[in-house]
């Protein structure tokens, strides 16, 4: 906090100085740690449900629509991003913190539309804009750093889960969901809306000023380069997804009694992995060298179970490895997808990209349920499946 809130004296007075730090590493942060509460879902759906008086396999969909709204917003909401990054940030805000709000109200009905609507489309979209939001104005601060800065944004993402799951467990035990819920409304609030206000582009870059061309967006969409590198990311999501929407149940299979701090220490991994994997892409002429590791590595964490049973360490160590290599393809994204399509049109290219995002939200906890009620909860089944789509992207 001392190294971002710098103060020098300047003719006997003190100003603050305009720098990466204040307008681009600090709103990026305040943003992506409060959205990223989006991953504590796992603790959040059995207290909803029991509140609700239904079933968890009832709600699950909830998650997957957020998830949905979040790639889908990103992608069309790109241009508007472009032109405005204070104002796509305030708007997130708003969505975000308006939706959690509302899930308090779908909750006290009792009604599953309406907290698929809250939670799932209005929070969504929240969650979009400000994912999108400050990662071009950081890669412009940081340009000769864009995989360390969007290793800083997008670390926030996973951080949050790591800050916020001892509080959330504390929070529904003594208070109960709905106190929860809005406290973390109202921390987001405060801190996306101080986010907004801070967030600015470097003094002297102008935004491209030609006007958006459908043929371009269609051009670069359908670019083989462009494909390939949207299949991986929505098969590396999708395995990601569907481990974390049942990191609870696998924790409890296990043994493991210490469910909070397994969140916390997997988000934590999270983060490492976004920050170390982007960190490494700046000195990586190759990107997709990142990528390839990233595949490697978590097909070979899949297999761990396999082969040793569901034993304590093994459940935890898998976790961690999945956990920091799903963290780590999203902080690489953004870079390499400068590297091959440039920088002027960043936001936009990366929102569609960030459309796998939400393809696999309603496709990764959703193929979970699907084996393991076809295999009546058996989970080697399920990593069997997952470790060949890994398989899958790492040939891609």
């Amino acid at each position: 906090v001392i190294q971002l809130i710098c103060v020098q004296k300047i003719y006997g007075r003190r100003y603050l100085v305009k720098s990466k730090w204040i307008h681009g590493a600090l709103p990026a942060l305040l943003i992506h740690c409060c959205i990223g509460t989006v991953y504590c879902w796992s603790l959040l759906k059995g207290d909803i449900a029991g509140l609700m008086k239904v079933n968890v396999s009832s709600i699950e969909f909830a998650f997957s629509l957020a998830i949905f709204f979040l790639g889908m917003s990103a992608a069309f909401g790109g241009r508007f991003v472009e032109k405005n990054g204070r104002r796509s940030s305030l708007v997130s805000m708003l969505c975000f913190s308006g939706g959690l709000l509302g899930t308090i109200y779908a909750i006290t009905l009792g009604s599953i539309p309406l907290l698929f609507l809250f939670y799932g489309g209005i929070m969504g979209i929240g969650l979009g804009l400000g994912y999108l939001s400050p990662v071009k104005t950081l890669m412009l601060w940081f340009s000769k750093h864009k995989g360390l800065a969007t290793g800083i944004a997008i670390s926030g993402f996973g951080l949050s889960k790591a800050l916020f799951s001892p509080f959330i467990t504390w929070c529904n035990s003594g208070y109960g969901i709905k106190a929860t819920l809005f406290c973390i409304s109202v921390i987001s609030i405060i801190c996306m809306g101080a986010a907004s206000m801070l967030i600015k582009k470097p003094d002297g870059w102008k935004e491209d000023s030609r006007k958006f061309s459908i043929l371009e967006a269609i051009r670069t969409i359908l670019n083989p380069v462009y494909l390939k590198i949207w299949t991986v990311f929505y098969l590396n999501i999708t395995c990601g997804l569907a481990l974390i929407a049942f990191e609870k149940d696998l924790a409890e299979k296990s043994g493991l009694g210490w469910i909070g701090i397994l969140a916390s220490l997997t988000a934590l991994f999270n983060t490492l992995g976004r920050f170390g994997y982007s960190t490494v892409s700046d000195w990586t002429k190759d990107k997709s060298k990142i990528y390839l590791t990233i595949f490697f590595t978590s097909g070979l964490a899949m297999m761990l179970p396999i082969f040793f049973g569901l034993k304590i360490w093994v459940i935890v160590v898998m976790l961690c490895i999945i956990n920091s290599g799903y963290g780590g393809g999203f902080s690489t994204l953004p870079t390499f997808l400068e590297s091959k399509f440039g920088m002027k049109r960043i936001s936009m290219i990366h929102g569609f990209a960030l459309s796998a995002w939400g393809w696999a939200g309603l496709s990764g906890n959703q193929l979970s349920n699907l084996v393991l009620n076809y295999y009546h909860g058996e989970f080697n089944d399920l990593f069997i499946v997952l470790c060949s789509l890994y398989i899958l992207a790492f040939i891609i």
